[in-house]
């Protein structure tokens, strides 16, 4: 893959912590910029970065959506390896904790990439927002199955490229949430009570799921954080 991406790095820092972020579907790493800027004021180096095939940060092809659903996630150890190299040696406290997250499409990619080898002998906080199970996304109250949210994909496809279109990764984020299998990592989940996509009880389904695989889970829910 070839994609883009931005780093905020403090001129000084007691901090040991570094942190990657990428956005969701159709998006770009424009909005991941806010949690980027404030971390990095408070002393943490910040990367984000865009994922293949979403042309609105960047205009980069994804070619196949295997290659995409077996690899994507690896950026995050990527763009970890490459904050670091922008970092001269001995400038900034080495880093002993790797705060990893997005948001919806990100976050899942951020939970995915959490047992990469890079990240093993680091102490991790995975930061998800927008994510919850959806556990009524084939049910036609739920809002990808109405007009207006169909209607709104057909300009949404036209930000990706064709082998990421939504009838094929939207079935496939449904299916990676239900098999993740991760014990013993530390996550945080942001969703908004107004936040149609995830849906009522979606954070609180994801954090019961996540919480009996065997992992700290805390949530927060602010009143208004819509998923767009």
């Amino acid at each position: 893959f070839s994609v883009n991406a931005f780093a905020l790095i403090p001129s000084e820092t007691q901090k040991s912590a570094r942190a990657i972020f990428s956005h969701g579907y159709t998006a770009s790493k424009g909005d991941c910029l806010p949690w980027a800027t404030r971390l990095a004021e408070s002393g943490v180096p910040t990367l984000i970065f865009d994922w293949p095939g979403h042309y609105l940060g960047s205009f980069n092809e994804a070619e196949s959506f295997s290659d995409f659903q077996e690899h994507a996630h690896e950026l995050f150890a990527e763009g970890w390896n490459r904050l670091n190299d922008l970092i001269p040696v001995g400038t900034l406290p080495s880093p002993e904790t790797a705060i990893i997250g997005g948001h919806s499409l990100g976050a899942l990619m951020s939970l995915k990439a959490l047992e990469l080898p890079v990240f093993i002998d680091l102490k991790t906080l995975c930061v998800a927002v927008g994510f919850g199970m959806n556990p009524t996304l084939t049910s036609a109250a739920h809002v990808f199955d109405t007009s207006f949210y169909q209607k709104t994909l057909n300009i949404r496809r036209q930000l990706v490229s064709p082998c990421l279109d939504s009838t094929v990764v939207f079935p496939w984020i449904k299916v990676e949430k239900e098999q993740l299998k991760l014990t013993g990592k530390r996550i945080h989940l942001i969703t908004g009570s107004d936040d149609l996509v995830v849906g009522a009880g979606g954070m609180e389904d994801m954090r019961r799921h996540l919480t009996e695989l065997g992992n700290k889970v805390t949530v927060f829910e602010p009143v208004k954080l819509a998923h767009h």
